[in-house]
């Protein structure tokens, strides 16, 4: 036997292959090939016999020799086929059914097939597919019209393939049990055991033997009436299979496996597979032959499916030598790619597998061989018809070979307009050629890259007409080959679909989008793409071309004859072109939601060869783009493309998902729009391209930085967006068009619409892609306004609309057409989207992420090429040309447009991701609440008599609400509707509280306690008093002020007595500036929160300045709204507005560099600046007398030198420090600040230097006095006071320094003379005042202070004896000014702080001097003096009753009000915060608050800790704001409401009274007797209920209060809190945990709950995702399913749909966990720089938040935490298989990190620590991995360069590596930030990001691919 001589080795083979040719002369072929079993057929009297070996099979004549196969048996059969089709004739011989198993491909049929076709035996062949149900297998009802007689239809059921192949004898073929769903097949048991089955008719398919045995004694008339039918004895099943668990699929069912024989059909043996491919390819060199044979073995062995390599395609070698054999140039490699595309198919260990196997059979020769580049011509062939001879450009020869052909005309390469032609394409096109010769072929490659457009220029260069079929997943096999209708008189009938059309006439079929169909369902096309042969459910039969030929002249029968028989060729010319996505590597299969699978297995590659679309180069873009745009502005292009390709480039998975939202046909369209708007920004473009607005953050950033990267600005757009409608056109900004000219008018929407900007931005934006023909896509949340806009765009161009809502159940079917039965025929409705295409109107489809994306993709196909197959058979084509010859087309209107509206993707909408299936085809547009401008002016109309105030509180509170929505921290997207309901109840009943209002929105938050608080803080931030009693009024208690008394006189002496009037000499220079330079003005958010919540209070907001603890603050000055905060360790300045968002600040640390740290102690004033230099502010040291002037805007610092000589300090430093007695410091009057003109002096000197800073002058007075203070108590007239004595000077200035003035100054004293009431003051107690004010409080405020009516010059004055003074007629009137005084009991200065030092917090022993801040402010306007006091010197006794204990405050502010004659003192609460420096603290100031006036009758505070808060003291405006404030709470003034029908009965009710009235004057409460009570009712009182009037008679008021009525009595809430109590102890026992540690943990835990809580929701709603149910098909209860509702008529019963938990797919992999790992430093320098800014604290937290929210979701998430720190980078916190289970444990973890943090080793491992974990990682097996390194970012230090960080981050692409820098020293890590890849690192500057950087990164990764 010479299968000894066929060694395994290739030189054997050659040998033998020429041995072969020598022999093959002489024996003639039969010769060699002699087998072991001969296949003969021998013919005798009895008939033919067919021997196999020894066994014989007698053949009968069939009876329908139409269905016997035909052309199957190759010449010569193999061996190996040989011998299965012995064991086959045996089992058939014994009458057993058979099975073969085996792996994918057409072997296993083809055997069958040839054995049929030697038997002659007839064949019913079914394929078997997920939608087969058992009607399909036994009988179909079918509708005939009756006869005559009946004139009634009948339901007449005809056979199925099962049973017409059992009665009459046949083969039955099954295809694919595996795809069957389970228990469709059991049918078919009995019928394989026993032969018999029950038919739905009544019939009963009885066995040969047992009928034979009956009709003995039956006649077959009986029979027939019995309805016994009998199966033939030539009945019999051979199924095909494939192996399950190896391949996917259902497992056979046990009993109906144990019916069936099995017989393994691995793929032929080498040999005979050898020489099959030797006849192939002739001209192959044999070597290179076997080489592939080798490679194509090697991947189908058990060994390579271990690995996880899908099989290689065997069956397609002969063809692909086919093609070596016409290109024997062509690489090895690229034609292996075809076969068997690894690149997209497998991972990375899989790719260098099967290289590795490449370069072993030396297969890997793409290198050097070339590629055919281009198609040079095409022309049709003259010998063979409907092929063309195709000539290709390979190298540098041109080949010529035959490819079949369309029917239409062909079409030259290169001459299509459509179409530019890139090196790329045109290679490609090439290659398509080379398959096309021999094969179906499939293009993979991502959306947008131009698949469709290379599919139909390869069509029209072939002359084919294309049939595009949109897959989709719900598609069953029925809408891929035939569906039924009825036809007019009721009869039920089945319609080819296009797939079969396509194959009848010759068309190229385009099967779009591959990828998304169910393997089970396009199994059903296995057989016509590997035979071309294919059953329909009819019972038709389509063969291929040669078969039916043969077929025909075998049997000698006409067409018409053979299609009487149903049967039909398929023509020659028809191919098949399926289009796919790339399959995502790794991706289990059954992700049917999600619609990202690797689909392309073992299965598919049997059908298709596939070339891959790769994206285009740089350059061919660029040429591509401006081929089909020619006016694009050239550096735009630049710029995207520059964008695109390093966004393409990177291997980051956020990268690659915003480069596929820059398709190529995304690129088109933005530059179709810029060649039309070529102002537009790009960077707009691209973020409407990839919606960035809705991007999850990381992502965003990402874009953001890759946007910096290259360079593309956004530019804001300032235009005015206005609209016009005038002469029917209609104008949106800077774009018009005309107004359209509807037919049908009412179908035009109109809808209540007020304008404003930013929905204006939207339209125009809108109109611009309108006007380019582009379908819309509008995302936004929910109320942002989408279909309002949408309906006044097109109100605007009066466009009518169709209208379509889809939801969770809208099917293909119901967005088309919707069946319905009228007199029992099938009638279609069109849809609103038919209707629209037909009559050119709008189709708004709203809604769209509801539907599942597998539906709306057909969409796709109706907006690429305008084409759309409908279930009744019409077609809409978008040609009108075409349209107008065939039946059955709709012509797509021109006008027609889709408008589509989505929610955007992700939580918590949790829709489909429409933008991500669809978002190319459509030009985007994100859709946003309107920002706080355009919505106030939005909500002003919808509630015009809504107060200002409120509308800004709503804005402000909801704008605040979404940045958090956007930032996670809530869950629900808050939206303009809901402000707009707010309003809109607001405007119909204004008496209601805007508190309880907005409870119509919040109260769906109620029970969800972390979300009620979260929302409560923020509207408290705003003001809303949610939750607040109107009765809650906090206003200080205010005390008596003494009787004002006349104390004396002052008199300025203006004698002209020389010693008196004293002239002082002026001299003037200008200065000198050093600088500037420019420093960093930082910006800081300011959260300012409304202080008036919960209850009412002087107080009106407050807020924190961003500064260090140990900084001291030492000045604050206002202007208009302005405020400036000072601040000396170091030197800065805060400059905020009063309602301002950003709070800017300069660090002057470099101006005032610290001399010796803590000895030399700056201290700053302010002065802010008039117009012209608004922003401006000049900042003095007082001991080095630094003048700087700062302008905040720019940044600017340049320092002013007053005098010549003040380069040099004054004094040795030395000296000063060392002294003990302080110097006297510099100051500065800055009282006319806004004047631009300052005053500065010297304590105990004798110049005044006046500093105009406009004109850039210093005027120098000099004294003949030493100074103690100045006041200027006018621009020209100043109070000097003495420094010794105290005594008082009025320094008078002309008004105009000029030169011409000669510049004197005259000085005049003031004589202070008390009233001679006996205490008369001596000179040596003069008092030094700490305020006066520098103008004249309003006369009708003087005349009330003094209770005379008095209209005067006046001045107010303050000191440390009186609360206030008035001096009337000063300082204008020379004649003596009387001094008016309110006299303190006890002055100020001999309350010392001895008893009240408890409240100071530690301040130095004793005061070195006084305190350099008065903190004392006069509100001229609102008649009062306020001052800031320390505890000590406040009358606490008086102010608080006995019993009540002082707040601890910071300070007490005391106001004297001259108009309502009293005082009050407010508190002033506790800094949080304080300066460890307390010896300097207490030089700044006596309190441990400084105070500054507001302009607005109010005073600002700022205590030590840096809190700011805004105080209103003003009576009238307090009176205000209390009525505002009521009116926001509502008026719920306790009364029940009343319910009252009106009936007219003509009785009075008994009328509320006056009341008796007690001539005591008792108080009376309750009851309904006495006038003048409280509480009572019918009566006028106060507080009651249904008196008539309030009627005060001086008592106290009982308030009969709502609250009171609604609250739960005291015990019952003690033991709800005593049974909580009580719970928690119970715990902490259980799990043995101390209530020291259970504190201790609770401080981490509470500090992260708000995250926990956030990301269990998130996790949470994923889960529930995942666990959506899907339709179930074909159930027998349920909701009618449309797609069956045929069969409904025919009366079948399994009808219906359901929803139901979805069984994963047998055979798809298990879904594996997300791994995560948190790589936390637990180094030496997280435990030092703890104190700060807490960075050991802060990463503790988020290891206790990881902790937290991960718990019990550990079948979803494995997760460990490592530690990394100098003692290496792998100390084990939690294992991933031992988590902490309670609080216990937890805290355990966090001690451990704690306490190693403490004591191991310095040095850094983040490096090593995260490359190791990486590496980890990614050999565990799980659904995603992610690193989190939490690492301070003092990398630099051990010298990392943050290039080798970022390499390490992305060092594995399967693992999402993040990296959080916590807090650094200066800007490091935002330098680290700016090297590292964007979206991977994060700076939590403010530790307390932490935990939400990590939330931020759960829910982007881990949704992107939930």
């Amino acid at each position: 036997m010479h299968s000894q001589i066929l060694c395994k080795s290739t030189a054997a083979a050659v040998a033998a292959r020429r041995m072969r040719n020598i022999l093959g002369a002489v024996l003639g072929r039969d010769g060699w090939t002699w087998r072991s079993h001969e296949v003969k057929l021998l013919s005798t009297s009895s008939g033919d016999t067919v021997t196999i070996g020894e066994i014989s099979y007698q053949l009968k004549t069939p009876r329908s020799p139409e269905l016997v196969p035909v052309k199957h048996i190759s010449d010569s059969i193999p061996q190996t086929v040989a011998q299965h089709l012995r064991w086959i004739m045996q089992k058939d011989l014994l009458g057993q059914d058979v099975f073969l198993i085996g792996p994918p491909g057409p072997l296993r049929r083809s055997i069958a097939m040839q054995y049929l076709e030697l038997t002659r035996r007839e064949v019913e062949y079914v394929a078997l597919s997920r939608d087969t149900t058992e009607t399909d297998l036994k009988q179909r009802r079918e509708i005939r019209a009756g006869t005559a007689f009946y004139i009634d239809q009948v339901s007449l059921l005809t056979n199925s393939c099962a049973v017409r192949a059992a009665t009459e004898g046949r083969i039955l073929v099954l295809e694919g049990l595996e795809k069957a769903e389970r228990n469709v097949l059991p049918v078919l048991n009995n019928l394989l055991e026993n032969r018999e089955m029950q038919l739905e008719d009544g019939r009963f398919l009885m066995s040969a033997e047992r009928y034979d045995k009956l009709l003995q004694d039956h006649t077959k008339e009986e029979l027939d009436a019995w309805k016994i039918v009998r199966v033939s004895e030539d009945f019999r099943v051979i199924a095909l299979g494939l192996p399950v668990p190896k391949y996917k699929g259902n497992p056979l069912d046990p009993p109906l496996r144990s019916r069936f024989q099995a017989r393994d059909m691995f793929y032929l043996p080498f040999k005979d597979q050898l020489e099959l491919l030797y006849t192939a390819g002739p001209n192959v060199a044999a070597e290179r032959v076997s080489q592939l044979l080798s490679l194509a073995t090697t991947l189908c062995s058990q060994e390579s499916s271990t690995l996880g390599l899908p099989d290689f395609p065997m069956d397609n070698l002969p063809p692909a030598l086919q093609i070596l054999n016409v290109f024997p140039m062509l690489s090895s490699q690229q034609l292996v790619q075809r076969l068997y595309p690894y690149n997209s198919i497998l991972g990375k260990e899989g790719r260098t597998a099967v290289e590795g196997v490449l370069s072993r059979f030396e297969l890997l020769d793409g290198r050097h061989q070339p590629a055919p580049s281009d198609v040079l011509s095409v022309s049709s062939s003259r010998d063979v018809e409907h092929h063309a001879d195709v000539t290709l450009r390979v190298a540098d020869k041109d080949v010529t070979f035959q490819v079949p052909a369309g029917t239409k005309e062909l079409r030259p390469p290169h001459s299509s307009p459509a179409f530019i032609s890139t090196p790329s394409h045109a290679q490609l096109l090439a290659e398509m050629m080379q398959s096309h010769m021999v094969k179906d072929m499939c293009l993979i490659g991502p959306k947008g890259c131009g698949k469709s457009v290379i599919a139909r220029e390869f069509a029209e260069m072939l002359g084919y007409s294309i049939e595009p079929v949109m897959l989709y997943q719900d598609m069953t096999a029925r809408d891929l080959l035939q569906q039924r209708y009825t036809l007019p008189n009721g009869d039920t009938a089945w319609r080819p679909s296009p797939l079969v059309t396509a194959a009848q006439e010759g068309k190229l079929l385009l099967l779009d989008g591959v990828h998304r169909v169910n393997l089970g369902t396009l199994a059903v096309l296995a057989r016509l793409l590997h035979d071309r042969e294919l059953a329909l459910y009819d019972g038709t039969r389509l063969l291929r071309w040669d078969r039916y030929q043969s077929l025909k002249e075998q049997l000698q029968l006409t067409d018409q004859q053979l299609q009487e028989r149903s049967i039909f060729p398929i023509h020659p010319s028809f191919r098949v072109l399926a289009l796919a996505e790339p399959p995502v590597v790794g991706a289990s299969s059954s992700k049917g939601s999600s619609g990202a699978q690797q689909w392309l297995g073992p299965e598919l590659l049997t059908m298709f060869l596939y070339h891959t679309v790769t994206p285009l180069s740089r350059a061919e873009e660029i040429s591509l783009i401006q081929g089909l745009t020619p006016s694009v502005p050239k550096e735009a292009v630049e710029q995207l493309l520059q964008l695109t390709h390093s966004l393409r480039k990177t291997n980051d998975p956020t990268a690659q998902s915003l480069a596929s939202s820059l398709s190529t046909r995304q690129l088109l369209r933005i530059c179709r729009r810029l060649s039309q708007y070529p102002e537009e920004s790009i960077a707009h473009a691209v973020n409407k391209a990839c919606l960035s607005r809705f991007l999850p953050s990381l992502a965003r950033a990402s874009l953001q930085k890759n946007l910096a990267n290259c360079s593309i600005e956004d530019t804001p757009d300032s235009a005015e967006h206005t609209r016009t409608v005038k002469d029917g056109v209609l104008t949106i900004g800077s774009v018009s068009s005309p107004v359209y000219n509807p037919s049908e008018k009412m179908k035009v929407p109109d809808v209540l619409f007020y304008d404003n900007p930013q929905h204006m931005m939207v339209m125009e934006d809108m109109l611009k892609d309108f006007l380019l023909g582009e379908h819309l896509l509008l995302v936004g949340n929910q109320g942002v306004g989408k279909n309002k806009i949408v309906d006044r765009f097109l109100h605007l161009l009066n466009r009518p609309r169709e209208y379509l809502q889809l939801h969770r159940d809208t099917t293909v079917q119901t967005l088309t057409l919707q069946p319905s039965v009228r007199d029992g025929i099938i009638v279609y409705e069109d849809s609103p989207l038919v209707k629209a295409v037909k009559l050119g109107h709008i189709l708004v489809i709203d809604e769209a992420d509801k539907a599942p994306t597998n539906v709306t993709c057909i969409l796709k196909t109706l907006v690429e090429s305008g084409e759309m197959i409908l279930a009744d058979g019409r077609r809409i084509v978008s040609d009108q040309r075409e349209a107008q010859g065939r039946p059955n087309t709709i012509a797509m209107h021109p006008d027609f447009r889709m408008l589509v509206l989505a929610n955007r993707p992700g939580f918590p909408f949790l829709g489909n991701d429409f933008f991500g299936a669809l978002g190319d085809i459509f030009s985007c547009h994100a859709v946003d609440n309107p920002k706080p401008q355009a919505e106030l002016a939005m909500l002003k109309q919808y509630g015009p008599n809504v107060p200002d105030a409120t509308l800004q509180k709503l804005v402000g509170a909801f704008g605040e609400l979404r940045s958090m929505a956007d930032q996670g921290t809530i869950t629900y997207p808050y939206s303009t509707r809901e402000v707009v309901n707010i309003v809109k109840h607001l405007q119909k009943f204004p008496d209601e509280g805007l508190a309880n209002v907005v409870r119509n929105v919040f109260d769906f938050d109620s029970y969800n306690k972390d979300m009620r608080e979260v929302l409560i803080g923020a509207l408290h931030k705003h003001g809303i008093p949610i939750g607040a009693k109107p009765s809650s009024v906090n206003l200080a208690k205010e005390l008596p002020l003494p009787e004002v008394k006349m104390s004396g006189y002052w008199t300025t002496n203006q004698g002209g007595n020389a010693r008196r009037k004293l002239l002082c000499p002026t001299e003037t220079h200008p200065i000198d500036i050093k600088g500037p330079v420019f420093l960093r003005v930082q910006g800081y958010p300011c959260n300012r929160q409304e202080s008036r919540a919960l209850s009412f209070s002087e107080e009106k907001a407050h807020w924190q300045i961003p500064m260090n603890e140990v900084n001291i603050i030492c000045d604050v000055t206002t202007k208009d709204d302005e405020l400036y905060v000072a601040t000396c360790n170091p030197v800065s300045l805060y400059a905020m507005k009063e309602r301002g968002e950003t709070i800017h600040c300069m660090e002057l640390y470099d101006v005032f560099p610290r001399t010796i740290s803590g000895v030399w102690q700056p201290f700053v004033t302010v002065a802010a600046l008039g117009s012209p230099l608004d922003g401006q502010v000049v900042l003095h040291e007082e001991q080095s007398n630094t003048v700087l002037h700062l302008d905040l805007v720019t940044g600017a610092v340049r320092r002013l030198m007053l005098s010549q000589d003040s380069d040099q300090p004054s004094t040795k430093p030395s000296s000063w420090w060392s002294s003990k007695e302080q110097q006297g410091g510099h100051k500065m009057c800055r009282d006319f600040a806004h004047k631009n003109w300052l005053l500065f002096y010297k304590e105990d000197g004798n110049h005044l230097e006046v500093l105009d800073v406009l004109e850039g002058r210093v005027h120098s007075i000099s004294l003949p006095i030493n100074l103690k203070t100045v006041f200027l108590v006018a621009e020209d007239r100043w109070l000097l006071v003495e420094s010794n004595t105290n005594k008082k000077f009025l320094l008078t200035k002309p008004m105009h320094m000029g030169a011409e003035d000669s510049g004197v100054c005259q000085l005049h004293t003031i004589t202070e003379d008390s009233v001679s009431s006996g205490h008369g003051a001596s000179s040596g107690e003069l008092c030094v005042p700490q305020m006066l004010s520098c103008d004249q409080l309003p006369n009708e405020n003087l005349s009330v202070a003094l209770n005379q009516k008095i209209v005067s010059p006046n001045r107010l004055l303050a000191d440390t004896g009186s609360y206030a003074q008035v001096i009337v007629g000063f300082p204008d009137l020379m004649s003596p000014n009387e001094v008016y005084t309110f006299k303190r009991p006890v002055d100020l200065s001999e309350k010392k702080g001895g008893e009240g030092g408890g409240h100071m917090f530690f301040r130095g022993g004793l005061r070195s001097s006084s305190a350099k801040q008065t903190n004392c402010v006069s509100l001229l306007s609102a008649n009062q003096v306020v001052r800031a006091v320390p505890p000590y010197q406040v009358p606490l006794k008086e102010v608080y009753p006995k019993d009540v204990t002082p707040p601890m405050a910071a300070a007490y502010l005391e106001v004297t009000d001259l108009n309502s004659k009293k005082v009050k003192y407010i508190p002033v609460p506790r800094s949080m915060t304080v300066s460890p420096y307390t010896n300097w603290l207490s030089k700044v100031s006596d309190s441990d608050v400084i105070l500054a006036g507001l302009g607005s009758g109010g005073v600002v505070t700022v205590d030590m800790g840096g809190y700011v808060r805004l105080w209103e003291t003003g009576l009238d405006n307090l009176q205000r704001s209390l009525m505002e404030w009521r009116n926001m709470i509502g008026t719920e003034d306790g009364r029940p409401i009343q319910i009252t029908v009106q009936r007219d009965s003509g009785l009075d009710v008994t009328a509320p009274k006056h009341g008796k009235i007690d001539p005591n004057n008792a108080p009376h409460v309750g009851g309904n007797q006495w006038a003048g009570g409280t509480g009572g009712r019918d009566t006028a009182g106060l507080g009651g209920k249904g008196g008539p009037y309030r009627l005060d008679a001086g008592h106290k008021v009982y308030q009969v209060s709502q609250a009171e009525k609604d609250a739960v009595p005291e015990e019952i809430r003690r033991a709800a809190r005593e049974m909580g109590e009580k719970a928690f102890k119970e715990r902490l026992k259980e799990i043995d945990m101390s209530e020291y540690d259970a504190e201790t943990y609770e401080r981490f835990s509470k500090a992260v709950r708000r995250q926990v809580q956030s990301l269990r929701i998130i996790l949470d709603s994923l889960q529930a995702k995942g666990k959506e149910r899907q339709w179930l098909k074909n159930q027998a209860i349920g909701e009618l399913d449309d797609a069956k509702i045929i069969d409904g008529l025919t009366g079948e019963k399994a009808i219906y749909k359901r929803r139901g938990e979805l069984d994963p797919e047998l055979g798809s992999p298990q879904q594996k966990p997300k791994r995560l790992r948190v790589l936390a430093d637990v180094s030496g320098s997280m435990y030092r720089f703890n104190g700060v800014d807490g960075r050991l604290e802060r990463s503790m937290e988020a290891v206790c938040m990881v902790m937290e929210a991960l718990e019990s979701y550990e079948h979803k998430f494995k997760y460990d935490i490592v530690g990394h720190s100098g003692d290496g980078f792998d100390i084990e916190l939690v294992r991933a298989d031992k988590v902490p289970k309670d609080n216990k444990q937890r805290l355990k973890v966090l001690k451990n990190m704690h306490a190693h943090a403490q004591f191991c080793m310095s040095g850094d491992y983040t490096l090593e620590g995260t490359e190791a974990s990486i590496r980890e990682l990614a050999r565990e097996e799980a659904d995603e991995h992610f690193v989190v390194v939490l690492s301070d970012a003092n990398l630099e230090r051990y010298g990392i360069r943050p290039e080798r960080f970022a390499r390490v981050l992305t060092s594995d692409p399967q693992v999402h590596a993040f990296a959080i820098f916590i807090g650094s020293l200066g800007d490091q890590a935002e330098r680290l930030q700016k090297t590292l890849p964007a979206g991977r690192s994060f700076v939590a500057m403010d530790t307390k990001q932490i935990p939400q950087i990590l939330q931020q990164i759960f829910t982007s990764t881990m949704l992107s691919s939930a």
